[in-house]
């Protein structure tokens, strides 16, 4: 048996073995479990600490990386502000670059639709008044022709031209002529004729007319061709250059209706007009008559050139042939010259040959005189040498 004192009562108790095991078990597993309970407490509070330090090291981490997130979230967002800032800008500056190239190409296409719709206008006007005097012309004519007859007619058109000229006659040709054509000598004759001279009253350009018109009552039809034989003959007899038929026939031909037609491939220098290509025709002959006459003018001077070329190359080949002979005289002379000369060179080697013979005798003599002394000449002469002994200062030893 073995005692146990209860800490609390201080009483004494009897246990045995099995019984003290028994309590010895449970103060253990009491002890065990309070230790447990404890340790486990430890481990709780180490536990919560743990997590408490792990997760402010989480947090702290977690923040960290938040911030620098959020810094990089904000260095983004201003990049991609920028960016939407610039390219905003970039899109404003692109549009503003293309609507204002889209008003600079609206403002000339409306000032091309303007213009185009002035010229229209303006040509629409033009056509439109063009086709209204054409009209009131044609008019005009089909009621001359319902009025008048073939005659009259032909008389008025005639008129018409005549009055057309006389009303530009005082300003623009004043040195001009246009009369009717009067002379029939040779069995026909045309309507007028034109001529026209310079101020020296050279003829610068001259035309036939023949006016031809008839009316719509008239039975039988003519055609221009029909009058384009007579008029040429007429052309020829009367010294014209130019023939124009002026004409209201075949109303219709569109041939003759578009302006001044050229026939010379018919008849040399002729054309068909209507009325109002009266006075172009004469202007327009009359110009290249101009031009022609500045170019026959030239051409005359070239003439006149060549002839003074020609003059002068005659008087060159009359001086030639005068030189010639003047030179053939002047060689015989010449030749005769030279043989005078000849001979006279002759004779003077004859002379110069004499007096080389004279001066060759002049210098013998001369030695000869050199060579004389009073010795040589009182050798054998006693008498001279005497003489010439008593000379003062006479040397008598000198040779």
């Amino acid at each position: 048996m073995k005692e146990i004192i209860c800490p609390n009562c201080k009483k004494v108790f009897k246990v045995d073995e099995a019984g003290f095991a028994d309590i010895l078990k449970q103060v253990r597993d009491h002890q065990f479990e309070e230790e447990l309970r404890e340790r486990l407490n430890i481990a709780e509070n180490e536990k919560e600490n743990a997590i408490k330090l792990a997760e402010a090291n989480i947090t702290n981490i977690l923040q960290k990386d938040l911030a620098y997130k959020e810094s990089e979230l904000a260095e983004i967002k201003s990049k991609i502000n920028n960016a939407e800032l610039q390219k905003k800008l970039a899109v404003t500056e692109a549009v503003n670059k293309i609507e204002k190239e889209r008003d600079g190409l609206t403002a000339k296409l409306q000032s091309k639709e303007h213009e185009k719709h002035l010229l229209e206008t303006s040509l629409r006007n033009k056509y439109e008044n063009e086709l209204k005097s054409k009209d009131e012309m044609i008019e005009r004519y089909k009621d001359m022709k319902l009025k008048l007859s073939t005659k009259m007619v032909g008389e008025t058109l005639e008129q018409h031209c005549e009055t057309e000229f006389n009303k530009l006659r005082a300003t623009g040709f004043q040195r001009a002529y246009f009369e009717k054509d009067n002379n029939s000598k040779s069995g026909s004759k045309g309507d007028y004729i034109y001529r026209e001279t310079d101020d020296s009253g050279n003829e610068i350009i001259s035309i036939m007319f023949e006016m031809k018109n008839e009316g719509d009552e008239t039975a039988t039809k003519h055609k221009n061709e029909d009058f384009l034989r007579e008029l040429d003959k007429d052309r020829i007899e009367k010294k014209c250059e130019y023939a124009v038929l002026v004409t209201l026939l075949e109303a219709e031909n569109e041939l003759y209706n578009i302006g001044i037609i050229d026939v010379s491939y018919k008849y040399q220098k002729m054309y068909v007009v209507r009325p109002q290509f009266f006075i172009p025709i004469i202007t327009l002959l009359r110009n290249a008559a101009m031009n022609s006459l500045k170019y026959k003018a030239e051409l005359a001077l070239v003439r006149n050139q060549n002839i003074d070329i020609t003059n002068f190359e005659d008087n060159v080949n009359k001086f030639k042939e005068g030189f010639a002979k003047n030179y053939d005289l002047a060689s015989r002379k010449f030749k005769t010259a030279i043989e005078e000369i000849d001979k006279t060179i002759d004779h003077l080697q004859k002379t110069k040959d004499a007096l080389l013979s004279s001066e060759n005798n002049l210098r013998i003599a001369n030695n000869k005189i050199e060579d004389l002394t009073i010795k040589k000449l009182t050798r054998g002469n006693p008498t001279m040498s005497v003489k010439f002994e008593e000379l003062p200062n006479a040397d008598t030893t000198k040779e």
